[in-house]
């Protein structure tokens, strides 16, 4: 009366004790027999141990034989709280006794364990899940009898089981393993997902479940493609029924819920049965043999016909004359299937191993009022792969070269043997349908260039646009440390048109002063230079045009009601304010106008003795007469902290202090005559 949940498979399955997880009651006791094939040993691995010690493992432990009845031998006695048991208990023969006996106690879960044959070196229990693994795929054997209540699994197919999950458990709900005879299932970890479905499979719930860090999925065949009852590949002449339902509603209208209705997903009634009897079948004709690996199922689906299959049987045929019933391998019982549980849900049940036939039957157990279902099937195609040819030799001869007659009896015999176990034993091709077709060189070659030239050209891309972008940046930042803007070439030019217009005479030329050139030229070119030579300062910004400020400019801003050239119209242009650029502000030490630019040309060879210096502004105190064309007046101011001597401009044909025989000043553009000497 001590035996828990127990699942004893021919090559594996597991055991626990009773109320497993839960604390064990006292004095009770279960054995447990154990055989495999002969000449193979068992293992047995523990993934819960919790049995009281206090009394150290005479009425409260686990003990394991070898051996069956009376013969058998100890292996080891066991006991202990959260006890780790290391590596795998084996036999020494194919038969095994488990001995469990629970004495007096308060606590303690009992155990749960796994076994399997010796040649399953990776098996592992119902308790592991996917976090007890670090590989990012592995291969395990799941044992038998998996399927248990107090094991939680959270996801589904295709898109994977949260890894909190049980392995094995999760497995069986995939379809991967079964329950009654487990299996080997290779495991994928990946990225898990914000949230995992619920469904019912193969007996096993799949509860939803939050996010987790991981999921894991089993890699398989791939055999699990739909066969065409919702696609309508099969066409409605190859779907039959033992019976239908035909009624008339209020209206009149007569209802028949045909065979062909039974397609899942489709908007409508189902196939529903005129008798509801465990006589009714619902058939399918694959028109040629097909590999059948799972069958998914509905109720009615319409709120107002409660109508679903419960339980099934499933049949196959070749001819639909000898129908075979399915079982699980070494079963003498026939599969019953768990079906639906609501009108709606699609519940889903694999055939491990799969079904081999055309002809497919569905034979309804239980219902809930009617026999009313939508199906689908599914899996791949199947065909066998053609014998060999074999090419008989010639049979010996003896010495005399008459053929033995005897040898080639035997031969032949032995030739036709082989042939025969050949056809035997010879595994069919699987072909499946639904599986991607497998990869050529060349398209794996092409799967690793495109990402790759695309990256290149990416690249390339965003070297382009960032040179582009340089390059404007570094036009923007040109002229920091140069020439101002407007002292470029063309830059006055293209200022004109949006200056007021005016005459010719009231144009005026820039005159650029050059110490260096002036002194190398007679006192008569002089003037012709200073007309023809551009100005090395920046002109006023006329017009209403603001002008940024610049290190070159020379002008005074203007102050109160102080004359300045903001108060002069050179071009005859109504009054109106008009803003200068001039020079950053002098340091506070230094003056507080712009010192006057003084020449020396007193050391130059080709200037008279006598003249230190000239200068092109003129002293406030000296008026001098306009000259024709001109409109402004230079007004000049010098630094009176300055000790040099300076000597200002005089109108020709006066003398100013310090006089030489030429004084020269600036020349509007606009004046037409050339400037004279006192000789003419």
């Amino acid at each position: 009366d001590g035996c828990g949940h127990t699942v004893l498979g021919p090559e594996s399955g597991t055991l626990a004790s009773i109320n497993y997880p839960q604390t064990s009651p006292n004095s009770t006791v279960c054995e447990w027999e154990i055989r495999v094939k002969p000449g193979q040993q068992v293992q047995l691995k523990f993934g819960d141990f919790d049995i009281d010690d206090s009394d150290s493992c005479h009425s409260s432990y686990l003990r394991v034989h070898n051996g069956i009845g009376p013969t058998r031998t100890e292996i080891g006695k066991y006991c202990g709280f959260g006890f780790q048991m290391d590596g795998l208990i084996t036999s020494k023969s194919n038969e095994v006794t488990v001995q469990f006996m629970s004495g007096t106690h308060t606590s303690g879960r009992g155990f749960l364990a796994a076994y399997s044959t010796t040649d399953k070196s990776d098996l592992i229990t119902c308790l592991d899940n996917a976090s007890h693994f670090s590989e990012p795929e592995f291969n395990k054997y799941c044992p038998a009898g998996c399927v248990i209540p107090f094991a939680d699994v959270s996801g589904t197919i295709p898109h994977g089981y949260r890894d909190s999950s049980s392995l094995c458990m999760a497995g069986v709900h995939a379809g991967v393993v079964s329950n009654t005879l487990g299996g080997q299932i290779n495991v994928v970890i990946s990225k898990g997902i914000p949230y995992y479905e619920g469904s019912l499979a193969n007996n096993v719930t799949s509860k939803a479940g939050p996010l987790s860090t991981s999921l894991f999925t089993f890699k398989t065949s791939g055999c699990y493609g739909t066969l065409g009852m919702e696609s309508g590949v099969i066409p409605d002449s190859q779907i039959t029924a033992s019976s239908v339902l035909e009624w008339s509603d209020q209206t009149g209208q007569v209802n028949i819920w045909k065979p062909e209705n039974a397609r899942l997903k489709r908007v409508g009634p189902p196939w529903a049965a005129f008798i509801s009897d465990d006589h009714q079948w619902l058939q399918i004709d694959l028109n040629k043999e097909k590999r059948i690996t799972g069958i998914i199922t509905t109720g009615s689906t319409l709120a107002e016909y409660y109508y679903y299959v419960s339980a099934y049987r499933i049949l196959y045929s070749d001819d639909a004359q000898k129908w075979t019933v399915y079982r699980e391998p070494g079963m003498d019982k026939d599969k019953i299937f768990q079906g639906n549980t609501e009108l709606y849900q699609e519940v889903r049940n694999n055939f491990i191993p799969p079904v081999i036939a055309r002809f497919f039957r569905i034979n309804p157990l239980k219902w809930h009022q009617k026999i009313a279902m939508k199906v689908e099937l599914l899996g791949c195609q199947f065909s066998i792969g053609r014998v060999p040819k074999i090419t008989t030799p010639p049979p010996p001869q003896n010495k005399n070269g008459e053929k033995n007659d005897d040898l080639s009896d035997d031969f032949i015999h032995s030739v036709k043997t082989s042939l025969q176990t050949d056809k035997t034993t010879f595994t069919p091709e699987i072909k499946n349908t639904t599986v991607t077709p497998s990869v050529t060189k060349d398209v794996a070659l092409a799967a690793v260039l495109v990402p790759v030239l695309v990256m290149v050209f990416t690249t390339l891309i965003l070297i382009l646009v960032c040179a582009w972008h340089w390059r404007n940046r570094k036009k923007k930042s040109e002229g920091t440390y140069d020439l101002p803007y407007w002292d470029r070439a063309g830059w006055w030019k293209g200022m004109k048109q949006f200056l007021p217009t005016k005459s010719a005479e009231h144009e005026e030329t820039p005159v650029r002063y050059s110490s260096s050139e002036i002194s190398h030229l007679r006192p008569r070119e002089v003037p012709t230079v200073l007309q023809t030579e551009s100005a090395e300062y920046a002109q006023p910004l006329v017009g209403g045009i603001v002008g940024t400020l610049h290190q070159r400019s020379t002008f005074k801003p203007e102050e109160g009601k102080e004359a300045s050239y903001a108060d002069l119209d050179p071009y005859n242009s109504p009054i109106q304010e008009v803003y200068h650029a001039y020079a950053e502000p002098l340091p506070i030490t230094g003056p507080e106008y712009a010192t006057p630019i003084i020449m020396d040309m007193s050391s130059h060879p080709s200037t008279p003795l006598g003249v230190p210096s000239i200068s092109t502004f003129k002293a406030a105190g000296n008026q001098a007469p306009p000259l024709v064309g001109t409109h402004n007046k230079l007004l000049s101011r010098t630094d009176s902290t300055s000790s040099a001597q300076v000597l200002y401009d005089t109108p020709k044909g006066q003398l100013g202090p310090g006089a030489t025989d030429e004084l020269v000043y600036q020349v509007p553009q606009s004046t037409a005559h050339s400037t004279g000497s006192k000789d003419e």
